[in-house]
């Protein structure tokens, strides 16, 4: 298929984009001044559907979540898309200083989740304006409980997602990436996150004498040095893996050896067969070591998010989409996935698609410099939001007249 001339079908989009930034901005901000976190948004779902409430859309909920998802059908039946933002904030105290800033103590939207619900009910705006020029149906999902309480899980198991949509795209704004440039990859894009926790079970006594003891400390030390030379030792490089221990908890004084000693950190994988391998490893490690010292040591592996892995056939429309609308420079290929982790997986383990990051750096800053995404001081510069919103009105049109087709 010949490609077309860049921005000639889109240019629409952009300036009604443009049009609706202030509309945008006014949600961004008030609902990062009351920020919520976990399955439970009510207040921003609120304001969602007030933003909405004049559009012939029509409203699915759910009980295990305060998540909505509106749906526009088009003048045709034919394909579905779904387009995802998330709602919640994570708890920690916000430090910018903005007149917006969050009212809420210990909850910030330090993730750009304010930002991402902005731009979909931007783009839903947006495409109901030009329901006409629509090939099938359009999905907005408007999902709490991304940090780490598997709000997407929860939203397909309630059924809102059915019948599953033919293809599903997301959009996440990086604070520290170049402004207004889109940037994906096919295949994985972010890793999985699991949890882990072991309790090494030794002999507790006097620390002058640890000869009459099975003191856990050394041994616990002992695991999480272990635990890097299985990771580099014993899995493929060319498929990476992290495992941090990100704390140890043991012991109550300084002259006494405690009875327990306590490990919790993270695994990241980029992979199934890997996320399966290095957990029933990191359990054989840990239980041997400890056995060598003649203590014991309990493993408790908590599975988080799963791999995010994107369809090619969706990135290489994402990408021709965002060259047309914005020329070619608002475009990166990223070299390599980022080991974070996104709920927004469980969406694509059933439907082909995709996640965009949006660079949200100040207009000529140095991005390089600025605060980084789950930073107290993270700023985003609102304006990137108009290019948000026309992105996925865009993608939406595209899917549903043309499907993958290149």
């Amino acid at each position: 298929m010949a490609t077309r001339a860049a921005g000639a079908a889109v240019e629409p989009w952009r300036a009604a984009a443009e049009a609706e930034l202030p509309a945008m901005v006014a949600l961004r901000r008030a609902i990062h001044a009351e920020p919520e976190l976990g399955l439970k948004t009510p207040k921003t779902a609120a304001r969602v559907r007030a933003l909405l409430a004049d559009l012939p859309l029509e409203w699915r909920e759910g009980p295990s979540t305060s998540g909505l998802v509106a749906v526009l059908r088009g003048p045709a039946a034919g394909r579905t898309i779904l387009l995802r933002g998330d709602m919640d904030a994570l708890p920690m105290e916000e430090e910018t200083g903005l007149a917006f800033a969050s009212r809420v103590p210990g909850a910030m939207h330090a993730c750009g989740h304010d930002a991402h619900t902005a731009m979909l009910a931007g783009a839903a705006r947006l495409l109901c304006a030009n329901r006409a020029r629509l090939a099938g149906t359009v999905l907005f999902m408007f999902q709490p409980g991304e940090e780490g309480f598997h709000g997407a899980r929860f939203m397909l198991e309630d059924g809102l997602l059915d019948p599953l949509p033919d293809c599903a795209f997301a959009l996440h704004v990086m604070p520290n990436a170049p402004h207004g440039v889109f940037a994906g990859r096919p295949g994985p894009l972010l890793a999985s996150a699991d949890q882990i926790a072991v309790t090494v079970r030794g002999r507790g006594g006097h620390a002058s004498m640890p000869h009459d003891a099975r003191d856990p400390v050394p041994i616990a030390c002992e695991i999480v040095t272990a635990i890097q030379t299985f990771v580099t030792r014993q899995v493929n490089a060319h498929d990476p893996v992290v495992v941090t221990i990100g704390r140890i908890r043991a012991g109550s004084t300084h002259n006494v050896i405690p009875e327990t000693a306590e490990l919790l950190g993270t695994i990241r994988t980029l992979s199934a067969r890997n996320r399966q391998g290095v957990q029933d490893g990191l359990r054989r490690l840990a239980v041997g070591i400890a056995a060598a010292h003649g203590a014991e040591a309990e493993v408790r592996i908590e599975e988080g998010f799963p791999v995010t892995l994107c369809d090619a056939r969706a990135v290489a429309l994402g990408a021709r989409v965002v060259r047309e609308t914005f020329g070619e420079e608002a475009w990166a290929d990223m070299p390599a996935p980022v080991m974070g982790a996104e709920d927004f997986s469980y969406v694509l383990e059933k439907v082909p698609g995709a996640m965009f990051f949006l660079g949200a750096s100040p207009r000529g800053s140095d991005w390089r410099q600025c605060e980084a995404l789950h930073s107290s001081r993270m700023i985003v510069d609102e304006a990137v939001m108009a290019r948000g919103a026309a992105l996925h009105a865009a993608l939406a049109e595209r899917f549903l007249a043309e499907g993958f087709s290149a």
